[in-house]
């Protein structure tokens, strides 16, 4: 509570120096009124209030205001809409959501910790267990080899069943096309 009692202290200096608060805070008095738009802004001990809330005009404040809410125990990392929430209850700046939701992104705990939104991949399903010779072929290339009587490359077909093997020698620039020609 000490820090909040010490962080309105600050704001309301921060509001006194600030040349735009200050100028519609002497209009507010000098109209002799206490509120703007139906109770929106008012003047209270010397504090700007909107709607109830403490306005925070400068930057750095608004980061400790933040900071003092999330990196608490209390705060427990909780995610950006219920910091905002946390946060806009006492204080209120324009774009207090969006600058609570970056300070969150940038958060490393919650970065580590946070929900994957991803669906489980899933059970593994085997392959089908072929019932004759190269009726189910893998292929794959071997690259980056040493140039040999101008390959650079094998193309390896393995047959599913009988696990025989054919090694075919070709580049790296071989197309769609020619690994058709090949096999």
């Amino acid at each position: 509570m000490m820090q909040e009692e010490d962080l309105r202290e600050r704001i309301k200096k921060v509001q006194e120096g600030d040349e735009k608060i200050v100028k519609a805070v002497e209009e507010l008095k000098r109209a002799g009124i206490k509120a703007l738009k139906d109770e929106e802004w008012k003047v209270e001990d010397g504090i700007v209030l909107k709607e109830g809330r403490i306005y925070v005009p400068e930057e750095d404040l608004r980061r400790e205001i933040i900071q003092l809410h999330y990196d608490t125990p209390i705060g427990e990392h909780r995610g950006r809409w219920k910091m905002a929430e946390l946060v806009a209850r006492n204080y209120w700046w324009l774009g207090v959501t969006k600058e609570v939701g970056r300070y969150v992104d940038r958060c490393n705990v919650c970065q580590r910790y946070k929900n994957q939104s991803e669906v489980p991949a899933g059970k593994l399903m085997p392959n089908a267990i072929p019932e004759k010779p190269w009726s189910y072929i893998s292929a794959d290339f071997i690259t980056k080899l040493p140039l040999v009587q101008g390959y650079d490359a094998i193309l390896v077909v393995c047959d599913c069943f009988s696990k025989m093997a054919h090694f075919i020698a070709t580049t790296e620039r071989t197309s769609a096309e020619g690994l058709a020609k090949l096999f």
